[in-house]
């Protein structure tokens, strides 16, 4: 039986803000559930963390196993795995991603679910005013318009996991099994009316944050390279340009030759114009590279994440190490 509403909350080493998360999302549910009429499920998934994060996961289980779910990795596969493995546990008809650094506001949730019940299938969130540091900002901004203006997927803010799903957009999503991939854009593309609204931002509550400068330079990466052919287009035609830019220096050069006679005084300008070449070289070298390294780890079709254990029911009867058919439908 269906739920009504499912929220998948993954994290990672996350213990200090766990119990404010908890009972922020208990008063949320209590809420919902009295002027909605939503039944409301939590979906925890722990992405391998390396602090208290399960133990504290456990104990809440214990305490609401009417509404609390927890899946467990076995090591750490990251934001976005974590997130398919909680839309593959999900029973809600609407399900909303919450990070658990309470930089959203639980409370944010019912702005969500009253857009859906407009017929939209799918509610990005754009963060009215961030309360990330300034770098973060300007390159969130930047990525957001280079990443649009190449895969042709309007989301304002990319960054902002408050989000919520229709069910068919979840079904369509658990049918996929890319192994690199970004979940809002991937859901973005298979909604039929997709929406966007303004939420508040708060400071982070506890800990800090999981993402690096690298981890934000290659979730970049996946989304482009995932979403767009794009880049190696772009590549062919700079290619393209180099090359008849380059037969017409030759052409300059063998007159200048002729008829004006050798000089050595260009020596520089040519290394200059080769190095730059090289460049352009080993910049779409990369480029292909990043590709060709996805189709690899693609047709390897090696688990994207392997759960653990599943925290389900009634305690006692958790579901831990799984086999067979029904870990494979898990974790592929």
């Amino acid at each position: 039986m269906k739920t009504g509403l499912s929220i998948v909350i993954p994290l990672y080493n996350e213990a200090r803000g766990l119990t404010a998360l908890h009972e922020q999302l208990a008063a949320v549910a209590r809420d919902l559930a009295d002027s909605r009429a939503l039944a409301v499920e939590v979906i925890y998934v722990d992405d391998g963390s390396r602090d208290n994060s399960v133990a504290i996961l456990a104990e809440q289980y214990r305490k609401r196993p009417d509404v609390t779910r927890v899946v467990i990795f076995n090591g750490n596969y990251g934001q976005h795995m974590a997130i398919l493995a909680g839309f593959e546990q999900t029973r809600g008809e609407i399900v909303i991603t919450l990070d658990a650094d309470l930089q959203n506001p639980p409370e944010e949730i019912h702005k969500l679910v009253a857009k859906m019940r407009e017929g939209y299938d799918y509610v990005g969130s754009i963060r009215r005013k961030r309360q990330d540091s300034a770098w973060r900002t300007v390159a969130s901004k930047a990525m957001n318009r280079l990443r649009e203006s190449i895969t042709n997927i309007h989301i304002t803010d990319q960054g902002n996991m408050l989000r919520a799903y229709g069910r068919n957009v979840i079904d369509l999503v658990n049918q996929c099994g890319e192994v690199n991939t970004f979940v809002p854009a991937l859901a973005y593309k298979f909604s039929r009316r997709p929406t966007e609204i303004i939420v508040e931002h708060a400071e982070r509550a506890a800990g800090e944050s999981k993402y690096s400068l690298y981890s934000l330079i290659r979730l970049n990466f996946d989304l482009m390279t995932g979403f767009s052919l794009v880049p190696l287009q772009l590549f062919s035609l700079m290619g393209m340009v180099l090359s008849l830019a380059s037969a017409a220096l030759v052409v300059l050069l063998l007159l200048r030759r002729l008829f004006v006679g050798a000089e050595a005084d260009g020596v520089f300008t040519l290394f200059a114009i080769a190095f730059f070449f090289m460049g352009v070289i080993l910049f779409g070298i990369g480029l292909v590279g990043e590709y060709v390294g996805r189709i690899y780890q693609q047709v390897r079709a090696r688990p994207r994440y392997v759960v653990q254990t599943i925290l389900q029911g009634m305690p006692g009867q958790e579901t831990s190490e799984l086999d067979g058919a029904e870990k494979r439908k898990v974790v592929r």
